[in-house]
């Protein structure tokens, strides 16, 4: 079990969440303009940090 990529697969789904959460707020125009970027600009960071982690660790049995 390779710990890097179990971690990567942890950050992508933390930072889809995120993303969901803050698409949610948006449309239901609830919280305020400027906690809804923070946690976008958070969520974006995960996700992309998580997708590079899976990519770029390499499979070794």
């Amino acid at each position: 079990m390779n710990l890097k990529r179990t971690f990567g697969a942890i950050l992508t789904v933390l930072g889809i969440i995120g993303l969901i959460y803050t698409g949610v707020d948006i449309i239901n125009h609830h919280g305020q303009t400027t906690t809804l970027v923070v946690v976008g600009i958070i969520s974006l960071l995960f996700f992309f940090t998580g997708i590079s982690l899976v990519r770029n660790t390499k499979d070794e049995a």
